[in-house]
């Protein structure tokens, strides 16, 4: 046999291994590998993201929100010289997009910036709706001068048809100093429930204001069981003297609009709810 003879039957062997180890492989690959699911952490079978789309169901929404603006930030002294109460307006300049949970911090600063008190809570924000903040009682270390509000996490969720929040109404409120007994002082108002809804909880929230404007006290106390329709009074009381003349009251109605149980199950079908959530 010659050398071009040769050449051409270690050509053929060549080829021959090759296509045997070619199709070994291609059988071992698709009897070895792991079938595509839903939870594999790849974009496959059709799906339009990682592990979702397609066969996997819909994608979450990727939301990408305005950020909450604050108001007003204010710290007033509490029942003790070592306690400060506060109040935080906070707007969610969204349309369509609320948080049914936000998750946000307050550290409550002197004059030279140091922090002398901090306290964190959790909350929840309606489309375009200005919240009132109110935490009483923060632990401080010095006198705060500055109050700064802070927003770790939220979730957020998208409305569908929102057009506003049920209506809590406040009136007849008023702010009486006393003359005797234990109270320096006291707010007395009435709440209505001119929703169609029943709640089980409902907090109203009372801010003290002077000639400027300025908070100088705050309060806040809870209405349980609010029926539909539903008229209750209520008080609130300060023990210690108030540092300041009080000229206005602001009152605040809130409750939680997002979570079925503080919605009281009495006429309601089993499916109506105030929002619908995308």
């Amino acid at each position: 046999m010659d050398a071009s003879g040769r050449l051409m039957r270690r050509v053929r062997i060549i080829s021959a291994v090759i296509s045997f180890v070619a199709v070994v492989g291609t059988g071992l690959y698709f009897m070895l590998r792991t079938a595509p699911t839903c939870t594999d952490g790849k974009k496959n079978q059709g799906e339009t993201g990682i592990d979702c789309g397609g066969r996997c169901g819909a994608c979450p929404e990727v939301f990408n929100p305005e950020p909450f603006v604050v108001r007003e930030a204010v710290a007033v002294p509490g029942n003790s010289v070592s306690e400060y109460d506060v109040v935080g307006k906070v707007y969610n300049p969204n349309d369509t997009i609320g948080a049914s949970e936000i998750i946000y911090d307050i550290s409550l600063r002197d004059a030279g910036g140091k922090e002398v008190g901090r306290v964190s809570g959790t909350d929840s924000i309606l489309p375009q709706e200005t919240k009132t903040l109110l935490v009483v009682g923060v632990a401080t270390t010095g006198v705060p001068t500055s109050v700064d509000i802070t927003f770790r996490d939220a979730a957020w969720q998208r409305f569908s048809g929102y057009q506003e929040r049920p209506k809590l109404s406040l009136y007849r409120t008023r702010f009486d100093k006393l003359s005797s007994g234990p109270f320096y002082g006291e707010v007395f108002g009435t709440l209505r429930n001119d929703s169609s809804f029943d709640f089980r909880a409902v907090t109203v929230k009372v801010i003290l204001r002077n000639a400027s404007g300025t908070p100088i006290a705050l309060n806040q106390t809870e209405v349980n069981t609010l029926l539909a329709g539903d008229i209750r009074d209520f008080t609130l009381r300060w023990p210690k003297a108030i540092p300041g003349e009080v000229v206005s009251v602001e009152t605040v109605a809130d409750t939680d609009f997002y979570h079925e149980q503080n919605f009281i199950e009495r006429y309601r079908s089993g499916n109506e709810q105030f929002q619908s959530l995308q």
